[in-house]
């Protein structure tokens, strides 16, 4: 069994701040070490359910925050970013038999994590066909656009409910509750326990056709904080200006919707 996995930082057990999630602050490194644990929890559990190959994304910022040495051997990491449209799930194919997410968190206007955000800061809410949409949403649609089921979440547990529906064969680990500007958080040891165990749950399942059926037209939405980014972005190739704040775009293919989120987000 082959599988993808694309590893966030806002959405494990020990982040609650925007400055624990940068480089050079001096907790950052208890994080990354922390976001490794989660990865590696999930790798061991896919491979107790028969995973031969794992393909991670490193999705964070800098996206070298992984430590490798702690991965399992069957594991490689693809790190620092090209361009690709695909971004946080760059190097998903047909090839792929499933993909798990880690350490993921709730999209911009969310209150479910005081880390919310959509990509950037810029955003106040992305919606895809009236929905609000977060990271985990938009990539999960680019695993889908190759034929590659959604199996596993680990985040907050707003995150976590909100897409139940989206994915038939979705497994979740809610790791940290968010409330204002607090967290909730597990016990990161046991954060690692519950990932693990529900990794090997969702790639223990029959997972021939379960691949969410992508919709036929989309319909995208970006409204900014700032008047100014919707001006820029608005120039964007097929965009129109809706408000002063907010941008549109429209499509049959989601390639085009995740080129488009790539350059406005």
């Amino acid at each position: 069994m082959k599988v993808f996995i694309s590893a966030d930082i806002e959405g494990i057990a020990t982040t609650t701040t925007h400055e624990d999630c940068r480089p050079g602050i001096a907790s950052y490194p208890y994080h990354c070490a922390q976001m490794t644990a989660e990865v590696a929890a999930a790798c061991e559990g896919a491979i107790k359910a028969g995973a031969t190959e794992i393909v991670i994304k490193d999705a964070h910022g800098p996206a070298d925050n992984i430590d490798i040495k702690k991965l399992p051997k069957c594991t490689k990491v693809i790190r620092n970013w090209s361009g690709h449209p695909y971004s946080m799930c760059e190097g998903i194919d047909a090839s792929f038999d499933a993909i798990m997410f880690v350490g993921y968190h709730g999209g911009a206007s969310k209150s479910g994590n005081p880390l919310s955000h959509t990509v950037s800061g810029r955003p106040y809410q992305v919606r895809i066909n009236g929905r609000v949409a977060s990271e985990f949403m938009i990539f999960s649609f680019c695993a889908a656009n190759e034929g590659v089921p959604t199996v596993f979440l680990s985040g907050d547990r707003q995150l976590c409910e909100d897409y139940r529906d989206m994915h038939p064969a979705l497994v979740t680990a809610a790791v940290k509750d968010g409330f204002g500007g607090t967290t909730i958080s597990m016990q990161p040891d046991a954060a690692c326990d519950l990932i693990r165990e529900q990794a090997e749950k969702a790639l223990s399942q029959k997972l021939d056709g379960m691949c969410c059926k992508l919709p036929e037209h989309f319909r995208i939405e970006v409204e900014y904080h700032h008047h100014s980014n919707a001006t820029k972005c608005s120039f964007y190739p097929g965009a129109t200006r809706i408000n002063e704040t907010t941008i549109g775009f429209e499509t049959h293919h989601y390639f085009d919707a995740a080129r488009f989120f790539k350059f406005v987000l």
